[in-house]
């Protein structure tokens, strides 16, 4: 039933909120045209009691970041009884945690790189492992405080304990991975096509590559050998079931081939809450896959659910 009404979380108040906006636009747009009732509803702290006194039958969560896909906007709506889309509570608290999701989807054989959480404090004066690695902020996304240590880097950057830093004390350290960034997307129980993301003009894939026109070129799919593609969208379908998620994710990896064509291919994390920008990947993968815009988002709102 196309009749259905349709609340679109947006905005919300992460440092994710311009792409948030960006995202919920696009998909109240489409949904609005596949025949659905939309109300928008730039998330505030009273979301809570705006979503009691609208009583929307689905909400469909376009947010990002910190409150939107870290299993508390989900518990909000659980409490209230309004299905959902995307991954649950448990799931989108785990996925949110770039560490311990990383525990839990090495315990079924994924690959992942050598890490270890520390305070930014602590970092500052010492490398905290030989580099190159990444320093990545425990729960935040869209490459957000993200800072690459090179190789011949004699000291840890400065940025991290200063006070121009605001991700939060503890952070993510993690062997840098060369190599080619490859991504699947996961809808249901079935893995998509694998994208390879080539930043254009930056160093690594970054906000400005993944939200700036121009930033990044998708190759769609991915000019890898089939057994690497087969690899990847396998293992993007067991991190997926491993950390929980239900609905749509998007899982990222690097593939380092340059000493052979089987090469090392390492999973960094899964997004439970994909971009649905017009610069945004699922959907891209999703038309590879013959799905277009609003007939993946319409299975999104009919796969909402609670207790997910």
């Amino acid at each position: 039933m196309k009749s259905k009404h349709v609340a679109v979380l947006l905005g919300g108040f992460s440092s994710e909120r311009p792409v948030s906006l960006s995202s919920g636009k696009a998909c109240a747009d489409a949904l609005e045209k596949e025949g659905y009732q939309v109300t928008r509803v730039d998330v505030g702290r009273d979301v809570g009691s705006v979503l009691a006194e609208l009583r929307p039958d689905v909400a469909f969560n376009a947010l990002h970041g910190p409150f939107g896909e870290d299993g508390t906007i989900q518990g909000i709506l659980e409490y209230l009884g309004i299905p959902y889309t995307h991954s649950g509570v448990l799931a989108s608290a785990l996925a949110m945690n770039k560490e311990q999701a990383k525990r839990v989807v090495k315990s079924v054989g994924v690959p992942v790189a050598e890490s270890k959480v520390a305070n930014r404090f602590a970092i500052q004066n010492k490398h905290p492992m030989k580099p190159p690695y990444v320093i990545k902020p425990v729960n935040e996304g869209s490459s957000f405080g993200v800072v690459i240590v090179s190789e011949g880097q004699s000291h840890p950057p400065q940025v991290v304990g200063s006070s121009e830093w605001k991700y939060g004390d503890t952070v993510m350290v993690e062997r840098y991975i060369h190599g080619r960034e490859l991504t699947c997307a996961v809808m249901g129980d079935v893995a998509l096509g694998v994208c390879e993301i080539i930043p254009t003009g930056h160093s690594f894939y970054d906000y400005d590559s993944k939200y700036v026109a121009g930033g990044s070129k998708h190759e769609c799919p991915a000019k890898v050998s089939p057994n690497i593609y087969q690899k990847i969208q396998t293992l993007a379908l067991k991190a997926h079931q491993a950390v929980g998620c239900r609905g749509v994710s998007r899982s990222d990896f690097r593939y380092d081939d340059r000493h052979s064509e089987n090469g090392e291919v390492v999973w960094l994390e899964v997004n439970t809450q994909p971009g649905m920008t017009p610069t945004s990947l699922v959907p891209e993968i999703a038309a590879h896959a013959g799905h277009s815009f609003g007939e993946l988002l319409s299975w999104m709102v009919e796969d909402a659910s609670c207790l997910r």
